[in-house]
């Protein structure tokens, strides 16, 4: 798995770069715009030039996004899901602006309308957004949830089925985390447990459609459908765990990225990627990012 980080953009989104490249990232995900707003500032013709050349620092490190929390495609129709969607296009479309292959999605919470009500909203919401954007080559990375409340995503079933009823391939993936399927019931303690995710993965839609994991301990028992990260070792999934994930042959060059608490000086990432990495074995270590490959935004020189 090539590690990586989920780095903060206060001051420019390009600083996710500059933070990632400090610490050694091998990956990198960020929010293309504020995570806590529907509608975020749209990247100037300069936002664009200075992230053009900080990515062109890092040609071999993957970047991706990651939606903003206040985005549920799974609600009822409703003035918030309305938002929600047009939030969707809105970050589509700063990600195509700055060349950034895909974004990761929580599927939502279905507030009470049902599961099956919920996967629907979801495949409906998608559908149009997809549409909307049909001109981008950004996907849209499912990612598996806790199953806090009436949240959907927290089975693999679940995922494959909004996958398949969306039937947009080309525009869709999954990025699996660890925390959620542990929180979920997955005891992926142990390898098998970890095997059987990837096999179903496998069975059911391909592991090219695996787009990234997101590799968090949890502070949450077992099955607790809470979600709650925490430091790799810190939780009670624990420190060996993560060897068998890390290692995984399957996704020898997936982009793999810590969301795990953290200060401003990011010390606590430094320390969680050196963990990981010494759980790495040598034929774990990565080669090129093909996965992830986009077209770069190209810097244009200031007239």
């Amino acid at each position: 798995m090539r590690l990586g980080a989920h780095m903060p953009t206060a001051g420019g989104v390009w600083k996710a770069l500059e933070h990632g490249r400090r610490l050694g990232c091998e990956a990198i995900q960020l929010f293309v715009k504020n995570n806590m707003q529907w509608r975020g500032r749209t990247p100037s013709s300069d936002d664009v030039q200075r992230f053009a050349i900080c990515r062109s620092e890092l040609p071999l490190v993957p970047v991706f996004g990651h939606t903003g929390y206040l985005i549920n495609l799974a609600a009822p129709s409703s003035p918030n899901r309305d938002r929600s969607i047009q939030s969707l296009i809105h970050e589509i479309e700063i990600a195509t602006e700055l060349g950034i292959p895909f974004l990761v999605m929580h599927p939502g919470a279905h507030l009470g309308a049902g599961e099956p009500a919920g996967i629907q909203n979801v495949i409906g919401a998608l559908t149009e957004v997809l549409s909307a954007t049909r001109l981008s080559p950004v996907r849209i990375a499912l990612e598996n949830t806790a199953g806090q409340g009436t949240a959907i995503g927290s089975s693999i079933k679940q995922l494959v089925a909004i996958f398949d009823g969306v039937g947009n391939p080309s525009r869709m993936g999954f990025c699996l985390d660890t925390a959620h399927f542990f929180a979920a019931g997955y005891d992926i303690r142990q390898k098998k447990a970890w095997q059987a995710i990837v096999a179903e993965v496998q069975k059911c839609v391909g592991l090219e459609y695996v787009l990234a994991c997101h590799l968090n301990d949890s502070k949450s028992e077992l099955g607790s459908r809470v979600d709650r990260h925490a430091g790799i070792g810190q939780g009670k999934i624990g420190r060996d765990a993560f060897r068998h994930i890390v290692n995984e042959p399957a996704f020898r060059d997936l982009p793999a990225c810590i969301e795990t608490p953290k200060s401003p000086d990011l010390h606590e990432d430094i320390e969680n990627l050196a963990i990981l990495r010494s759980l790495r074995s040598r034929r774990a270590i990565p080669t090129a990012p093909e996965r992830c490959a986009l077209p770069m935004p190209v810097a244009k020189e200031k007239s």
